[in-house]
């Protein structure tokens, strides 16, 4: 992994999300790792969130990156983008359109994501 860029990494956490894999995300992650929820707006920790894809009571089938921007500042990159989710939350199928921040750190010669924050995509009926 050491050799893996930001944007390979955040490929493999795409990829780790759906497939459940725990020791993969517990690489990619930085020990105080924080996500802001896409869909409540919460807090959750590296270790919620391992505990979530365990649990399996929250499932993605699908995360499908629609576009996405690489800005590298020395040891940090952040990366912006787009995703339509699919998944399934203890039963209820959802799907959410979201635009996203990644932020990676390089932490002893590998890059790691520190915080990732999504936000809803949500059409407004309202215009101007």
């Amino acid at each position: 992994m050491s050799n893996q860029n930001p944007e390979e990494i955040e490929r493999e956490f795409f990829k780790a999300l759906i497939e459940a894999d725990q020791e993969a995300l517990d690489r990619i992650l930085a020990d105080d790792f924080l996500l802001i929820d896409v869909m409540t707006g919460s807090e959750v920790s590296k270790a919620e969130l391992l505990d979530i894809v365990v649990a399996r009571g929250f499932r993605f089938e699908e995360i499908n990156r629609i576009d996405f921007r690489v800005r590298v500042y020395g040891t940090v990159t952040i990366i912006t983008g787009q995703t339509e989710i699919i998944g399934d939350s203890n039963g209820r199928r959802f799907e959410v359109d979201s635009r996203y921040t990644h932020v990676f750190e390089e932490q002893l010669g590998r890059w790691r994501m520190v915080t990732a924050q999504g936000t809803q995509i949500v059409m407004s009926s309202a215009i101007g």
